[in-house]
């Protein structure tokens, strides 16, 4: 199947950081006033033929700013895995709204969903935000997954093994101060509609992180816990898109 044209972008972040983007403009009947932003999962990147797939359906929604995070693909700098990340975002939306989109959704996925949740909470300028298959906490190490993630994060051999295998290039520092948590930043995102998404299939967070997501936030807010789904871009198919893109537009109509 042939994706939707894109136009390559590069953006600046508030702080001075290249971030590689591309536009996809809205197919067929989508609205016209609607952009929508998509921040991946860690270690991926909107070059990837599942978040190509991913833009191409909710193209149909309304136009669409796929990025790189910082440290990922051909973004400058280096991944702080969801602190700095919020600027990142920030220069999408900016951007989203420079060429003429008027109501914007900012869709995340796993590390990217928690920064969309922390930067609708602390950045605004949102009028929708969906997290998929986010965390709701910090340092989660309960299964193998996220305890090789934190391997990869933690340890030079780690890091090195992911700028190598994974085009991902992280910082070696802590966070100084810590970040707050997105269970927290949650209740901050109110009045700005959240749709919290997970599967209970996911083999990196299990559902209770949905529900603390979920909990921690104000109305107006929806859970939706999806049957057989596994995590973020990979697993999520065509039809699930189209339902998260008819819920981002019943909520700007």
């Amino acid at each position: 199947m042939p994706f939707a044209p894109h136009f390559p972008v590069m953006l600046r972040t508030e702080d001075g950081v290249r971030i590689d983007a591309a536009h996809t403009a809205p197919r067929g009947a989508a609205d016209k006033e609607i952009g929508i932003v998509v921040a991946h999962g860690f270690t991926g990147s909107w070059r990837e033929r599942t978040a190509r797939r991913i833009v191409h359906v909710l193209s149909e929604t309304g136009g669409v700013v796929a990025f790189d995070f910082r440290g990922h693909g051909r973004s400058g700098g280096r991944s702080t895995v969801g602190d700095l990340e919020i600027l990142d975002v920030d220069a999408a939306v900016r951007h989203a709204r420079v060429i003429g989109y008027r109501r914007i959704a900012v869709m995340g996925f796993s590390m990217g969903a928690a920064v969309a949740v922390r930067h609708a909470a602390l950045r605004g300028g949102v009028d929708a935000v969906v997290a998929v298959s986010g965390p709701a906490r910090w340092y989660y190490r309960g299964t193998r997954p996220m305890r090789q993630v934190h391997w990869a994060i933690e340890r030079p051999v780690g890091r090195w093994a992911a700028r190598m295998a994974k085009r991902t290039r992280i910082s070696s520092g802590r966070w100084d101060p810590l970040p707050m948590p997105p269970h927290e930043a949650a209740a901050l995102i109110s009045p700005v509609p959240l749709l919290v998404v997970h599967g209970d299939a996911d083999a990196f967070f299990p559902l209770d992180h949905a529900h603390q997501l979920h909990e921690g936030a104000r109305e107006p807010k929806e859970l939706w816990i999806e049957p057989g789904f596994g995590h973020a871009e990979s697993a999520a198919t065509p039809e699930l898109i189209r339902r998260i893109g008819k819920w981002i537009s019943s909520n700007f109509s």
